[in-house]
């Protein structure tokens, strides 16, 4: 084995890359050889930017994923943009926020049919191509609130515990046939989903006072943990949820 942290000739769906999270696993991805297809609602005109540079091929799909409707179009698309898929990265998220008293099923659905249903779909959808060709990486991203209950977050709490659930029964059925399924757990991450929590100025001091790092986590700092999962160096992991959250679990 060469370089087993090696993604070249490899071709990675990740959805949600325009912003955040996504775009920094794409451009991580892309560092290390991997052609993207970028799926998402808005443009990701600076994640291009930043592929491209790399010498990258570059596919973006517009897709809404609060409906499964576009799963089999992100697959069609990718296979005819890039010739192939050997990665899946589910990033795409939603949060609402509500006392639970409170809380709505517009919020509840919303929130879940893009977590968690149209995550699995796809993972559905690109697990049988990588069944049929004997390979294939999934990456879910999953939440500190995969372990943890939150607050005033319930939709998304019931969302990221179902991400953690479904990637060890895809793995329960998968590993063996040549699918690595595994998921990684940000912890408190400085994007938009946390500009409210970073804005309250009780609630930022109480997160960071808790954070053995003792700062917010940046996108790029999933970089590492995503090429392991995406490349041969992880072979033999599977059903694994991998905290990257400045020691927030440990304390």
């Amino acid at each position: 084995m060469t370089n087993p942290f090696s993604l070249e000739g490899k071709v990675a769906l990740v959805t949600g890359a325009n912003t955040g999270l996504g775009q920094g696993i794409a451009v991580a991805l892309a560092q290390a050889g991997a052609d993207i297809a970028a799926a998402g609602i808005s443009p990701p005109t600076e994640t291009e930017a930043r592929v491209k540079a790399l010498g990258r091929r570059f596919v973006s799909i517009e897709a809404n994923l609060t409906s499964i409707e576009p799963v089999a179009r992100l697959l069609r698309e990718t296979l005819d943009g890039l010739g192939g898929v050997d990665i899946l990265v589910n990033n795409a998220g939603l949060i609402r926020r509500a006392d639970a008293v409170d809380f709505s099923e517009q919020d509840w659905d919303d929130v879940m049919n893009v977590n968690i249903k149209s995550a699995f779909f796809l993972s559905q959808a690109v697990g049988r191509h990588f069944i049929v060709q004997g390979s294939g990486k999934i990456i879910n991203i999953a939440s500190m609130l995969s372990f943890q209950g939150g607050i005033r977050v319930p939709s998304y709490t019931a969302s990221k515990s179902g991400i953690a659930g479904i990637t060890r029964l895809l793995a329960n059925e998968w590993a063996g046939k040549g699918v690595n399924i595994n998921a990684i757990a940000p912890g408190y991450m400085a994007t938009d989903n946390t500009a409210q929590l970073r804005a309250d100025e009780a609630r930022n001091k109480s997160i960071l006072d808790r954070i053995p790092a003792a700062r917010w986590g940046e996108p790029s700092d999933l970089g590492g943990t995503a090429v392991f999962l995406a490349s041969r160096a992880s072979d033999y992991v599977n059903g694994a949820v991998i905290p990257v959250d400045g020691g927030w679990l440990a304390r």
